[in-house]
């Protein structure tokens, strides 16, 4: 009987398993990639990632896509941190999301961003999503292949912290064109950082660069820059991995007033415009 992994092989009919380990066909890789919704188009999938949590991911993607809709681009955030989920809140939409046909369709911010998160398709915001981790993935995967996201430019999605199931889910089963790491100023941040760099090169996604947060807070009276984290390590980090500083962002309560307001899609981040020239020139 013909082993199912030969059944491609034009010798199949005689194939057997114990033959069918010198096969080519056997040799050849799997792809994981989930099918997009058959209602939506996107050009451009950038995941942006961090090696722990707690060093504004979610605003670096808020910011990020914020440019790109400001330049006249077609945005959508997907956001898979599934049990912390922070974009609905930071551009001030609500569920629940609705479906049809299609599948399942995306609300979008004031400035026409494009949405999907747990939290639009729960009945209680502040409910805890207690999930265990292929659930979670499960999820992550519908948001790509039964959210009719139309047609996209860019697709931002705000990953989970670490280097877990959620994120391998994201790198095998979307067309990640290319991630952004997020990071802090602390010295151990050049092992976290190498933790996520890794992930990406064990799974063939390019790495855009990386992005410092709190990297200073400026003094409202006199201008100084002060290092509440310490001084920064993202160069020495950035220069070892050959990897480019995409922004060094400070604390700025305004940023926060934005987001506790859903009117994050006002803001303008002058720190990210290295990132956002180099996403637009994928």
């Amino acid at each position: 009987m013909a082993d199912s992994a030969c059944s491609s092989c034009s010798s199949a009919g005689s194939c057997s398993s114990e033959s069918c380990e010198g096969c080519p066909s056997s040799k050849q890789p799997q792809s994981f990639q989930e099918k997009l919704n058959e209602y939506s188009s996107v050009k451009k999938v950038i995941g942006v990632v961090s090696g722990k949590g707690g060093v504004g991911k979610s605003f670096v993607t808020a910011s990020l896509a914020t440019a790109m809709r400001k330049k006249g681009y077609e945005v959508g955030i997907l956001d898979a941190d599934i049990t912390g989920p922070s974009i609905p809140k930071m551009f001030g939409v609500h569920g629940p999301a609705m479906g049809s046909e299609m599948g399942i369709l995306p609300i979008a911010a004031e400035d026409g961003t494009k949405i999907m998160s747990i939290n639009l398709l729960m009945e209680d915001e502040e409910a805890p999503v207690i999930w265990r981790g292929p659930v979670i993935a499960g999820t992550v995967k519908q948001f790509w292949s039964d959210v009719v996201w139309g047609d996209l430019d860019y697709l931002f999605v705000d990953m989970p912290p670490g280097t877990g199931d959620v994120p391998l889910t994201v790198f095998q089963s979307l067309p990640v064109d290319g991630i952004v790491i997020v990071t802090s100023p602390q010295e151990l941040v050049q092992m976290i950082v190498k933790k996520a760099y890794n992930m990406a090169g064990m799974m063939d996604i390019p790495v855009l660069g990386v992005v410092e947060n709190y990297s200073y807070l400026k003094c409202p009276d006199c201008g100084k820059e002060i290092k509440l984290f310490g001084e920064s390590h993202i160069d020495e980090a950035a220069s070892e991995l050959a990897m480019q500083v995409l922004g060094k962002m400070p604390l700025d309560p305004a940023y926060a007033e934005l987001a506790d307001e859903g009117l994050f899609y006002k803001a303008d981040n002058p720190y990210l415009e290295d990132a956002v020239k180099k996403i637009e020139n994928m």
